[in-house]
């Protein structure tokens, strides 16, 4: 079984969202939905997940890399010395500006931002995985990079948007026909958290099956990171 394992990061265990589905047919049929907690930490559940299946991806919501100028600055900067580069260059990664171009709405800026003590956290998380499972978890560029365990980074925000639903934090509408919730009884679960670690499950299934948009310059994206979203419609049409 491919596993599709969706990940709502956050610093604090309690808020942390994870969902476990897999394709089934032209839907996405959801295993399992919840969030993890100081006790059942979500580095365990996730590993518990992996040793079940033959292959997993996962979508992890955080981003998992910052702007190059950013980092090229910071080497050897010391305090009160100028900045050679804008604070657009400094903060902004490719894909952010990507996703904005696209559905109109900018993603947190990792290098300005709070969201980077969750980017840290998502990253914390990964590396854990790889001590945990023995493998590498490399970040996969195309669904034919998917050998064992790989990851992506995933904005449920924009990946609501591209499927015509509004971007907005712990909502379904819109999206429940792209979803199999049987195994869930029906129901989808009582927190915001754990409903957008669905759609990072259905942005997941999106990468799988070549609807996700792929970066023009994969040399500044591997440093960086990507949001993979599917196509969606352009905005400009809507």
């Amino acid at each position: 079984m491919l596993a599709l394992i969706g990940i709502d990061c956050a610093t604090q265990p309690n808020k942390v969202g994870l969902a476990l589905g897999e394709l089934d047919g032209e839907r996405v049929r959801l295993k399992t939905c919840r969030t993890a907690s100081p006790k059942e930490r979500p580095e365990c559940i996730v590993a518990g997940w992996i040793k079940q299946s033959e292959r997993a991806l996962l979508a992890l919501d955080a981003p998992l890399g910052w702007p190059i100028a950013l980092g090229q600055a910071l080497t050897g900067h010391q305090a009160g010395a100028g900045m050679d580069a804008s604070a657009h260059a400094l903060f902004r990664r490719q894909t952010d500006d990507a996703i904005h171009e696209r559905f109109k709405k900018r993603p947190l800026e990792v290098g300005a931002n709070f969201i980077s003590r969750t980017a840290v956290a998502a990253l914390d998380l990964l590396e854990q995985l790889r001590r945990s499972s023995g493998e590498p978890i490399p970040m996969a560029w195309s669904p034919t990079d998917l050998n064992t365990i790989a990851a992506i980074e995933v904005y449920p925000a924009a990946t609501r948007l591209a499927h015509g639903s509004p971007g907005k934090g712990g909502s379904m509408d819109g999206l429940e026909h792209l979803l199999d919730l049987s195994d869930l009884g029906g129901r989808l679960p009582a927190s915001a958290d754990a409903i957008d670690a669905l759609v990072c499950v259905l942005a997941a299934a999106d990468f799988i099956r070549g609807k996700a948009r792929p970066p023009v310059d994969l040399e500044t994206t591997r440093q960086e990171g990507w949001i993979w979203t599917a196509e969606g419609a352009d905005p400009a049409c809507a």
